[in-house]
């Protein structure tokens, strides 16, 4: 089982499996805000991550590169879109940053939004820049969504408990099958991880890991 499943009651979790959807039409990969400033480099402990970026989740982002890798190479051969978004410096100096919590010791710098290489765009793919938590909120997403004629939305990234959050639950709410692959997620509470995915499944998505969606997209 799941580790984020563990502790969820087996009648919740035939609710989650009953309410499964499959993908439909179109589909586009949403890669939310996996930068050096939520990251941090490669190799470092969490505290050490977090001296660099307080943003930063760490040995958590890095075991979940490699899935995040697999999965936008999946999206690439399936002809899916994907965009990617990354906190906008020039935003967020005049519209606030994307939570209540002032940020310590980070700085938005060219750094922080630069992309790991095992990840990286295509000159092709869109970075769309957000000042707020849901890749939705105040951007052109919704157009460029509409103009492709998007059906299903994949959203993978960080952090579990808000950006990918809010962008699931916009996702839901602007009409898309919204689906989240729990192990191309990541979060620097593993507590709140586990509970948001939770959430999520229950209200907003279908949470699956890349594993589950292989055989789901091939089915289709």
């Amino acid at each position: 089982m799941k580790r984020w499943l563990e502790n969820v009651p087996e009648d919740e979790r035939a609710k989650m499996r009953a309410s499964a959807m499959e993908l439909g039409g179109k589909t586009a990969l949403i890669v939310v805000d996996v930068t050096f400033g939520f990251t941090g480099s490669e190799g470092l402990s969490q505290e050490e991550a977090s001296r660099e970026y307080s943003t930063a989740a760490g040995p958590r982002a890095w075991e979940a590169m490699p899935t995040i890798a697999r999965l936008i190479e999946l999206a690439r051969s399936k002809g899916a879109r994907v965009v990617y978004t990354r906190s906008s410096a020039n935003d967020q100096q005049f519209a606030g940053n994307a939570t209540k919590k002032e940020r310590t010791g980070t700085k938005l710098t060219a750094d922080f939004g630069d992309f790991p290489d095992a990840i990286a765009p295509l000159e092709s793919e869109w970075v769309l820049e957000k000042s707020k938590a849901s890749a939705f909120f105040q951007t052109p997403l919704s157009v460029y969504l509409v103009r492709e004629g998007i059906e299903s939305v994949i959203v993978c990234g960080v952090s579990t408990s808000g950006c990918v959050r809010a962008t699931t639950v916009d996702a839901c709410s602007n009409g898309y099958r919204t689906f989240v692959v729990d192990d191309a997620c990541f979060d620097r509470s593993w507590f709140a991880h586990c509970n948001n995915l939770f959430d999520m499944s229950m209200k907003y998505a279908d949470v699956m890991s890349l594993d589950d969606l292989v055989e789901k997209w091939n089915a289709t």
